[in-house]
């Protein structure tokens, strides 16, 4: 359908084993919530902390309740922390895949990890996505994808390694091709990077629309840089593949407001919204129900969606 004048173009539809993620009961398509669970102990936000089975699998039960199509399931703080083995990684994720795909069967599958051993594991046992928040540290995980035909991220860092945080980050202006802002020379290389990691996607075999591309906010980045990625997410969502935003309580909106991360929501919220008006189509979320809240808001405000109820001025 085309939007209505000055509204940006819908997001492109995410489609994992076939399955065209987010299309409701009433054939609406919506924008996707991608709900949390950390196997650790030491996640920066730390209600995500679900070390213990039971609390893990009953928050992937309450994410499907809540409105989240995908549980991404990581088992490695993202930031510096102690060393976590390969094995002890799988120990903590896969198990849980599992479970999941047994007790909560219509609920899609990610996991987190940057490893293509945990990642051939973890899809075994029905994982549906592999989030690769590293930008293909290990040139093998996508290969593992494109065999099992499940679906991929591709990010976004800069050139930085796994479980390293930013330090004087800094990228060349942009091109002259644009129009004239400097800081866009970060949109041209992430724009570079995604558009060449999906075509390697796609060449080991994962269909187009499984392959999601993500900026990767806050990784490689400091908090000017991804403030910059959410006010071109148009741009980004016209890869022509499912674009990821991972907002949810960071540190760029820590920054921005001056607030520790179990008072980022409202900010997030924000950043969601704008994304989502702009045209991502997959969000990453501790707060399950308050995303799919404010992502139906702005469906319904783009003419993608209906609202839910309307009586107001009807009788």
């Amino acid at each position: 359908m085309t939007p209505p004048p000055g509204v940006p173009a819908a997001g492109t539809p995410l489609v994992l084993r076939g399955r065209e993620v987010g299309r409701g009961t009433d054939g609406v398509l919506r924008p996707v919530v991608m709900a949390i669970v950390n196997r650790t102990t030491d996640s920066f936000y730390a209600p995500a902390r679900l070390a213990d089975d039971g609390a893990a699998l009953e928050a992937a039960h309450r994410a499907w309740s809540d409105g989240a199509q995908i549980l991404d399931v990581g088992g490695v703080r993202a930031g510096v922390g102690p060393e976590v083995g390969e094995a002890e990684e799988i120990d903590r994720v896969v198990p849980l895949v599992a479970r999941v795909r047994e007790q909560v069967p219509d609920l899609l599958v990610s996991v987190d990890t940057w490893r293509s051993g945990v990642a051939r594991e973890a899809v075994a046992a029905g994982a549906d996505l592999v989030n690769d928040t590293w930008a293909g540290h290990d040139p093998e995980l996508v290969e593992v994808a494109g065999a099992a035909g499940v679906g991929v991220v591709c990010s976004h860092t800069g050139g930085a390694v796994p479980r390293t945080d930013p330090y004087r980050v800094e990228y060349p202006p942009a091109g002259t091709g644009r129009d004239g802002d400097p800081r866009d020379g970060l949109l041209d290389d992430v724009v570079a990077t995604l558009r060449a990691s999906a075509a390697r996607a796609v060449g080991c075999g994962v269909p187009p629309s499984s392959v999601l591309v993500d900026p990767t906010h806050d990784f490689g980045k400091n908090t000017w840089h991804s403030l910059h990625l959410v006010r071109r997410t148009a741009t980004l969502a016209g890869l022509g593949h499912p674009l990821l935003m991972a907002l949810s309580r960071k540190d760029f909106v820590g920054e921005t407001l001056g607030l520790p991360p179990d008072e980022r929501l409202e900010g997030t919220l924000a950043a969601t919204a704008v994304a989502a008006w702009l045209g991502a189509t997959v969000f990453r979320a501790h707060d399950v129900a308050a995303a799919r809240h404010a992502l139906d808001m702005v469906a319904a405000v783009r003419d993608d969606a209906p609202p839910r109820r309307a009586a107001r001025g009807m009788a």
